[in-house]
């Protein structure tokens, strides 16, 4: 006798349970709404004058902080749900899969790191201010090609925010699209399964200003975006290098080449694991010392 489908059993596991929900297509959606959100944003804003222009936008465009608050919240929600959804594929096992399609996709994390981590720049904050010196300062410690790498990406100290905006409206979007092509192509979203997901972030969007933090002298310690307070706290005890680059490289490197089955899947999980366990610790003693 033929055993019933896992998920029509009366019980099944909590990994059943969070494998079964949609966390894909609301990443989607989800990215749908900062796109869009982000195109109205970036219409009113001017990277000559970053921090003047986002703080204006609430004042001079028709409902400026709700598209503001609809980009930050959408975003964020965005980076959220594809890590859902990147478990969920683990535990289902990335079997299913090709070799190319699962590298692009695991090319998406980063490529989504660094489309949040250039929008909390562009604001140009205390925050942003901060995180821009940081990065620039990780990438120049990169050996031989650091500095063709910052004039490439960041380019901070010598042109401002200017080569930050055009990669996060033009060259991370091109990559990421690159990155999720494969998948989206097969798993489309239909905005209709994912209503409460609009209207949650629609509210948010209205409730909740989206933060920009004025500069403020003599602080000794700025915390820097949500995701990036365990880096920031490696940084204290390590060489740039080995933080900034090595650190999250480890991450990136083990995802990409996790194995399909066997008992080296398994060491793989383990040490990924072990880095998010570490992560975290270092996430909350960088909250604590804030």
């Amino acid at each position: 006798m033929s055993m019933p489908p896992v998920f029509d059993r009366p019980c099944f596991s909590w990994m059943e349970r969070f494998c079964g929900v949609r966390w894909g297509g609301g990443a989607l959606i989800s990215l749908y709404l900062s796109v869009i959100s982000g195109v109205i944003v970036a219409l009113q804003y001017n990277p000559a004058e970053p921090f003047h222009s986002t703080s204006a936008i609430e004042l001079i465009v028709p409902f400026g902080g709700f598209w503001r608050g609809l980009h930050y919240y959408s975003s964020q929600v965005f980076f959220l749900l594809l890590l859902c959804h990147f478990v969920a594929i683990i535990c289902e096992n990335t079997h299913y899969y090709s070799r190319s399609t699962w590298v692009r996709l695991s090319l998406s994390l980063p490529v989504a790191v660094l489309l949040l981590f250039s929008g909390y720049i562009l604001r140009d904050d205390a925050t942003g201010e901060a995180a821009g010196q940081i990065a620039e300062h990780i990438m120049l410690s990169f050996p031989v090609i650091g500095g063709w790498l910052n004039d490439l990406l960041l380019s901070v100290s010598a042109n401002g925010v200017k080569r930050v905006y055009a990669n996060h409206l033009a060259g991370l979007m091109l990559a990421g699209a690159w990155c999720i092509w494969p998948h989206i192509r097969r798993y489309p979203a239909r905005w209709r399964d994912h209503l409460p997901l609009v209207c949650g972030i629609f509210l948010l969007a209205v409730f909740l200003v989206a933060p920009i933090e004025p500069q403020r002298f003599g602080l000794v310690h700025i915390a820097g975006p949500w995701f990036f307070l365990g880096l920031q706290e490696a940084l204290r005890y390590a060489h740039p290098f080995w933080a900034g680059i090595a650190l999250p490289g480890l991450l990136l490197a083990a995802v990409l080449n996790l194995p399909h089955k066997g008992g080296r899947r398994k060491t793989y999980l383990f040490g990924i694991g072990i880095w998010l366990f570490l992560y975290v610790v270092l996430t909350v003693v960088s909250t604590l010392r804030g």
